[in-house]
């Protein structure tokens, strides 16, 4: 099966985290520290916390941005379900925005129409979580303008695009957010196996991110609330989480990160191949923009025919029975059983709906053979041919 995504690792990963495994530390060692300050100079933010997945990410930055029982926290229908169930992790309530069409991304229009409609109700979110689907990143700057005027936090759900850039400044910098999370699942821009991080540009929130994955414990002495205190001591301060990421992960990210550049210029070259190969089909393909680099998590296609729910079934099935393991991204979030019963309405969301009945996402990771994406082409085209 040609996978739809996959880790890319070499020889020099295997040999960074063997270093780990010959050493003194498997967990809470040097590399964690190393990882992070190679991560915060790649996306230009002054902090980052290194955590064991972006899941985790999103709780902990819910917890160090003040979410609780009462508040409200939104973001968008087409995502994985971690972008909505981190606001009830925390005891607070979820509400969703539909997405745009253009570039599936959180739709700026809905969401302003929301937002004073929430305004006249007394029932504004606390925090938005805007996702950077497929590595194309939101349109943050009209978020950060929309956040001044109606008195809510952004967290980036970044889980895609790490390498990403809009106007030539890198996603995670946090010019327009209050932190940023990225997921290095093996499916993602580089990989720890499991794993996450949350950038940030503020010191008072990086230091309560970096108690809450830890416990809420405090080994700072200067700080400790108990002043004469025996040198073996440290203070609990807060309810936190055992949230760490270990040194085994930070190896493997060390290394990786060093070839995040050469990651995204070959998943931008196979995207490249596809839009020339695919324009003519009667599908829709992502669009491109001469101010963003996509870093391509994922490569959506839409099928463009009036049946389109039914056409997107088989060539699903076609795919699949020869050796294509496309896949759909996303469920929205509304369709899930539990949301379901949380009162969501598919009829809410009408672009995600259409979204989610046309959408395939196809083949993309950078060490994808040429000769592979041919044969992904030639399937797509003989079915369009024989249908």
């Amino acid at each position: 099966m040609i996978p739809y995504s996959k880790q890319s690792i070499t020889n020099r990963d295997i040999e960074e985290v063997k270093k780990v495994l010959k050493s003194n530390y498997l967990t809470q060692g040097p590399y964690v520290s190393k990882f992070e300050n190679v991560l915060k100079e790649k996306v230009s933010a002054k902090y980052c916390v290194a955590v064991n997945s972006a899941t985790s990410a999103l709780h902990l930055s819910c917890l160090a941005l003040g979410l609780g029982k009462g508040d409200y926290l939104w973001t968008t229908s087409n995502t994985f379900v971690s972008s909505a169930n981190c606001a009830l992790f925390c005891g607070a309530k979820v509400d969703l925005i539909d997405i745009d069409l253009k570039d599936y991304n959180i739709s700026i229009p809905s969401l302003k129409r929301k937002l004073i409609k929430a305004k006249k109700n007394k029932k504004l979110p606390k925090i938005i979580i805007p996702v950077h689907f497929a590595g194309r990143p939101c349109n943050m700057k009209e978020l950060y303008k929309l956040s001044k005027t109606f008195k809510f936090k952004i967290i980036e759900d970044a889980s895609h695009a790490l390498g990403s850039k809009i106007n030539g400044k890198n996603i995670g910098n946090c010019m327009y957010s209050d932190t940023c999370v990225f997921s290095f699942h093996p499916v993602k821009s580089i990989t720890t196996g499991e794993g996450g991080c949350i950038t940030t540009n503020d010191k008072k929130i990086s230091e309560n991110l970096r108690r809450l994955r830890t416990h809420g414990i405090n080994k700072e002495k200067k700080s400790f609330i108990n002043k004469k205190s025996p040198p073996w001591f440290f203070e609990q301060i807060s309810l936190g989480y055992n949230y760490r990421m270990n040194d085994l992960e930070a190896s493997l990210g060390f290394s990786q990160i060093k070839k995040l550049n050469t990651f995204i210029k070959k998943r931008n070259n196979v995207a490249k191949l596809y839009d020339k190969l695919l324009h003519k089909l009667p599908l829709i393909i992502p669009k491109r923009d001469k101010n963003i680099v996509n870093s391509y998590h994922l490569y959506p296609i839409r099928i463009n025919t009036s049946n389109y729910e039914k056409v997107r079934f088989k060539l699903f099935n076609f795919l699949r029975k020869n050796r294509v393991n496309v896949n759909v991204h996303y469920i929205p979030i509304y369709l899930h059983p539990y949301y379901k019963k949380l009162g969501f309405k598919e009829k809410n969301y009408p672009n995600n709906n259409i979204f989610y009945k046309t959408e395939i996402s196809i083949p993309i990771y950078p060490t994808i053979k040429k000769k592979e994406i041919l044969y992904v082409v030639s399937l797509i085209k003989k079915f369009f041919n024989e249908k």
